[in-house]
């Protein structure tokens, strides 16, 4: 006999201030009182995912799809609820609407092909010259501003810095424009609705701006390989497609990377002897990363909606109902993970669940973990004393729905 909506558990609200400011006790809590619990967002219901399997086969399962628009169920929206209640204007909600991540089949894969070919292992393998010399710039940087012991936030002076360098000079976009997206980029990421009309219309109209750019003079970023691809066959991508292609890139593209990197410095901080391993045998930072990945910042996944009637652990999805994979309590599964919430840089934790999985699994994800993999070692070596400047409990965690991230970060570099 499978469970139902009707006599499941009261409603669990994935965006309350309690979940999102204990995360990791709250996730193991779920996962222990359930496999799919019925949840909310912004008041319309979903389904909540809990455990590492189920995680899986919900991110895999071709069942399970990203665009609302294509499935209909009870909800007389078809799963539109909590895109409507965003009220982002018509005139830009294709940004977030038609993202490739809110694609499935044919349309997905066409857009994915495209933007591909910016993160095959050997373009992210030639980048890593290019982030070791913008990260000892940023090193170079906050040796002056520590001087004489002053303190430095480091998710200020480098965690933001570093992923909006690299994503941006790999997509296009110009070292002097960069500092408007990181503005654009914190102001998404803290999920201001009010400013989301503003920030989307600046963001499409700059991007189109540079796409002119780049059609008038080429270089070797994603911007221009995207255009080339449209001149040489232009039914495969449109001015429109481009311009969301590239908001995505950009936005997407430094997030996850940013809190990574704080999450992982005071982690590492917390635990010297983990931190002592990296030192004493530096080949240890690639597994290491992904440990650290595992273990955050991603919190869930975005919703997928059933194309048909699902029984997941003996409960009924029924056909068009939202389903949300809880990324943090599968990577944190103890059936997966043996003393999950420990970090272990042996470990390696190469499945993990963080970038999601599948056909959706994040294409920046090798980008990332290259990106932490070069700036934390960096960090470590150049400032073998770092410390943390104000005692542990004073360090202030943002209350980011989705994400477990510090919000700041005062250190200490000698």
């Amino acid at each position: 006999m499978t469970a139902t909506a009707e006599n499941a558990t009261e409603p669990i609200d994935l965006l309350s201030p309690d979940l999102t400011a204990d995360p990791f006790a709250k996730y193991a809590r779920m996962r222990e009182q359930a496999p799919v619990l019925a949840g909310t967002v912004l008041g319309s219901p979903m389904w909540l995912v809990t455990g590492y399997d189920d995680v899986r086969l919900v991110l895999t399962d071709p069942r399970f799809v990203t665009d609302a628009t294509s499935v209909r169920g009870d909800d007389p929206d078809g799963g539109h609820a909590i895109l409507k209640k965003l009220n982002i204007p018509s005139d830009v909600e294709d940004l977030i609407a038609k993202a490739m991540m809110n694609l499935d089949g044919a349309p997905h894969a066409r857009l994915r092909k495209l933007v591909s070919r910016a993160f095959t292992a050997r373009r992210v393998a030639e980048m890593r010259p290019r982030i070791e010399e913008l990260t000892a710039r940023l090193l170079d940087g906050m040796a002056a501003a520590g001087r004489d012991g002053t303190p430095v936030d480091l998710v200020e002076a480098f965690c933001y810095p570093v992923p909006i360098a690299v994503i941006c000079e790999l997509v296009g976009i110009d070292e002097e424009d960069r500092p408007q997206w990181s503005g654009w980029g914190r102001v998404l990421s803290l999920m201001q609705v009010e400013h989301l009309p503003t920030i989307l219309r600046e963001c499409s109209a700059h991007v189109m701006d540079v796409i002119e750019r780049r059609r008038a003079e080429p270089r070797d970023d994603l911007i221009s390989a995207l255009i080339q691809a449209q001149e040489d066959d232009g039914d495969r991508l449109s001015d429109r497609e481009m311009v969301t292609l590239v908001f995505t890139m950009v936005t997407a593209g430094h997030e996850s990377t940013t809190y990574l990197l704080g999450n992982s410095v005071l982690a590492l901080l917390e635990q010297p002897d983990q931190l002592a391993l990296l030192r004493a045998d530096p080949s240890r930072w690639q597994p290491a990363v992904r440990e650290l990945m595992r273990l955050g910042p991603s919190q869930f996944a975005q919703p997928r909606y059933a194309a048909q009637d699902v029984e997941l652990s003996g409960v009924r999805i029924p056909a068009g109902s939202a389903v949300t994979p809880l990324l943090l309590a599968a990577n944190t599964d103890p059936r997966k993970y043996a003393d999950p919430e420990r970090l272990d840089v042996g470990r390696g934790a190469a499945s993990h669940v963080g970038f999601g999985m599948g056909v959706h699994h994040c294409l920046g994800a090798p980008l990332a973990y290259l990106e932490a993999e070069v700036a934390l070692q960096a960090l470590f070596d150049r400032f073998p004393d770092l410390s943390l400047a104000v005692p542990r409990e004073e360090i202030p965690w943002a209350l980011r729905p989705g994400f477990t991230r510090v919000a700041e970060l005062p250190l200490r570099l000698a």
